[in-house]
C-alpha cells in the first residue's frame, strides 16, 4: 500500500512535502521553506480542478491546457504557492498534449519514483507546497534530453516585464 493511500485511509489532512514525498523523496535545495497546509485550506484557495491535479496526483486530458500555446518569454509558477517552476525559454512542443520542459528551475523540485503506470516513472512536485505538477521522461531535446511533463492546471504563466506574484503564505 503506498503511504499516501494509507494517510488517506487514515484521514490525515495535512498536506505537506513530508506526507506526500516520505522518504523517496530527492531535491537539491534545502533553503525553500515548506509551506503547510492542510486539504481544507488547499480547497478553499484552489478550484475543483487544480486541487485535483495538485493535491490528490490528477492528470488533465491531453490537449486541453491554454498554457500549450503560451511562446511568450516569462515564467510558469506553481499554481498553488506561487514558487516559480520553469523558465519559458525551456518551453518545447513534445506533441504529448501537456505542456514540457526541457529543464526545470534548478532546487524547485522535489521527485520521486512513481509505480501507478506499472513501469516506473519520475514523478516530481513543487517543492514549496508539495502540489504534483508531472512526470520526467529521458526523451526531451537537447541540452538536457529530458521531458518534463506538466499539468497546465498546475501551473500559472507570468509574462517577462510583469511582476511575480509574491508567494503564497
Amino acid at each position: 500500500m503506498h503511504r499516501r493511500h494509507f494517510l488517506r485511509i487514515a484521514g490525515l489532512s495535512l498536506v505537506t512535502p513530508a506526507t506526500i514525498w516520505g522518504r523517496e523523496m530527492t531535491t537539491s535545495n534545502d533553503k525553500i521553506e515548506a509551506l503547510n497546509k492542510s486539504k481544507d485550506e488547499w480547497r478553499e484557495l484552489l478550484d475543483k480542478d487544480r486541487y485535483r491535479i495538485l493535491f490528490e496526483d490528477g492528470t488533465e486530458r491531453a490537449f486541453t491546457s491554454e498554457l500549450l500555446e503560451e511562446k511568450r518569454p516569462g515564467t510558469f509558477i506553481c499554481a498553488a504557492c506561487n514558487l516559480p517552476l520553469f523558465d519559458a525559454s525551456t518551453k518545447f512542443e513534445s506533441g504529448t498534449g501537456w505542456p514540457s520542459f526541457y529543464k526545470e528551475i534548478e532546487g524547485h523540485m522535489g521527485t520521486k519514483r512513481d509505480f501507478k503506470m506499472i513501469v516506473p516513472r519520475k514523478e516530481y512536485h513543487c517543492i514549496r507546497c508539495g502540489g504534483h505538477q508531472g512526470h520526467v521522461f529521458n526523451d526531451g531535446p537537447k541540452p538536457t534530453g529530458q521531458r518534463w511533463c506538466n499539468n497546465g492546471l498546475a501551473l500559472l504563466f507570468v509574462p517577462e516585464g510583469e511582476p511575480l506574484p509574491a508567494l503564497r503564505s
